[in-house]
């Protein structure tokens, strides 16, 4: 409430103190402004490719942990999900920075084969790739839970009426594992369209996200009642979004 009181308040030009006058000036300048349609747009992209990423990523590992795996290989593939999550939020994006840059692990070697660099550093396709990383095992857990879940009765049941495997997945698994995807995706999509560190540290010129614009107005223009009202933009998002994971049966596999 506090966030939405303040979005309609102004700043004074001279002293740059905050003025609590009510007017829509921050959200028409939202509205009118290109710039800003240009930074939502890329931002609310990204966060539903890096979902649909993670999705197809998750699914078949998911898949693999629950329905496949002997118990001891899927504790070591727990193991594996989440260790990621107990090393630091930078250090994993440093590492990155490492592998993409134009002197990285990535461009030598291609190099040392005799292929062309990639030089995929610092642009939104390194964005892409970092997000789709550092989020993936928030879609995994939940996925791997929905699946789990799934009565092996029911695949029994599609193998008597003479489904092969891959239809039973298709026309069975997968529908009940949605709700598992669509609540995993409600972590990665959320996270991606606030995150504002992976952008600064990844994306190169005109890579700029909501967040970004909310921390430099935050911090350096100091114009508090625009980075409010521009952070209600994310807020509006996913409060839709939630609304959709809910008819979808989302929290249920939470």
């Amino acid at each position: 409430m506090t966030l939405l009181i303040t979005a309609f308040w102004a700043i004074d030009p001279f002293t740059t103190q905050i003025v609590q006058v009510w007017n829509t000036d921050n959200f028409q300048r939202i509205l009118n402004e290109p710039a800003y349609h240009s930074i939502i747009t890329r931002t609310v992209v990204m966060a539903a490719l890096v979902t649909v990423t993670d999705a197809v990523l998750a699914f078949p590992f998911a898949y693999f942990m629950a329905r496949v795996a002997s118990r001891r290989v899927q504790t070591l593939l727990f193991a594996a999900v989440l260790l990621p999550l107990w090393a630091s939020y930078l250090a994993r994006v440093y590492a990155w920075i490492l592998i993409l840059n134009h002197s990285g692990l990535l461009n030598w070697s291609l190099q040392s084969i005799g292929l062309p660099a990639a030089n995929i550093g610092y642009t939104n396709v390194a964005m892409w790739v970092v997000f789709s990383y550092i989020w993936l095992p928030f879609m995994i857990i939940p996925t791997y839970a929905a699946l789990e879940r799934v009565p092996e009765s029911l695949l029994e049941a599609a193998a008597d009426l003479g489904a092969r495997r891959w239809r039973a997945v298709r026309d069975v698994v997968l529908p009940l594992a949605l709700p598992g995807v669509v609540a995993g995706s409600i972590f990665t999509f959320s996270l991606t369209l606030g995150d504002y560190i992976t952008p600064i540290l990844v994306g190169g010129a005109g890579s700029s996200f909501i967040g970004n614009v909310v921390y430099a107005n935050v911090g350096i223009a100091n114009n508090i009642p625009f980075a409010a009202a521009l952070a209600i933009v994310p807020v509006a998002i996913m409060a839709v979004y939630l609304l959709i994971a809910q008819r979808l049966g989302a929290f249920e596999a939470l």
